[in-house]
């Protein structure tokens, strides 16, 4: 194929994609919007009737997306791999940034203690009231960095290595998947009474698990970026 034809081809695709963009504009400006008449159906209630849990994101996240789930879960492990494996060739940096006035130390761990009660609240019963695991795990991750801005690296270094983290890390990430092959498999715990503690199935579980995953994950995102970057 000689030059000519090839800028012609170029020309031809350029004006097809706009020719594309043009049409879908029209579309999605000028078409209605089918929206389906549900008169004797409420989808709140159907996905708390399946899922067996009161609060019908929990039910969504687990069970109707958890194909979904499973992914966002395996995205957030290979991000917290990947800012390591993208800083492990620097030089730690030597100047580490953190309050050292005692009021600021004072409310900084008053905050972290919040935070994990939070946390450890919206994982136990997320599936109760809104919350859930990804918001708890981020209230854990809020009470890690707090404690970290005010409190020596080595120390938090040595209390990640000492309680294992990263080991228990990938436990939670491997009983989360094969809990939810085993979901997606047909195979379900019993529900239980709805609105009681231990209702749901395995949502509850795979709450606790991904509010452990990203609250692990993020104390292993921050230790790296103050040990390589001096700050959070």
């Amino acid at each position: 194929m000689n030059t000519g034809s090839t800028s012609s081809l170029k020309f031809s695709i350029k004006w097809l994609y706009v020719a594309a963009g043009i049409a879908m504009f029209f579309k999605m400006v000028l078409l209605p919007q089918i929206a389906p008449t549900l008169t004797h159906l409420s989808i709140v209630q159907t996905v708390v009737q399946d899922s067996g849990v009161p609060n019908a994101v929990s039910g969504i996240i687990f069970r109707n997306r958890l194909y979904d789930t499973i992914f966002e879960v395996v995205v957030f492990t290979i991000a917290i791999l990947g800012a390591k494996y993208m800083l492990a060739n620097e030089r730690p940096f030597c100047t580490i940034y953190q309050f050292t006035d005692q009021p600021s130390i004072v409310l900084a761990r008053l905050g972290a203690t919040i935070s994990a009660l939070v946390g450890i609240e919206l994982a136990i019963r997320g599936h109760l009231s809104p919350g859930g695991g990804f918001a708890a795990g981020v209230a854990g991750g809020t009470a890690i960095g707090l404690v970290a801005i005010t409190s020596s690296p080595e120390w938090m270094q040595e209390i990640y290595h000492k309680w294992h983290a990263v080991t228990w890390e990938k436990i939670s990430v491997l009983v989360f998947i094969v809990l939810s092959v085993i979901t997606l498999a047909g195979l379900e715990l019993p529900h239980g009474e709805l609105g009681t503690l231990f209702s749901g199935g395995v949502v509850p579980l795979l709450n606790i698990l991904v509010a452990l995953k990203v609250a692990l994950g993020s104390w292993a995102a921050v230790l790296i970026f103050i040990r390589y970057r001096g700050l959070l």
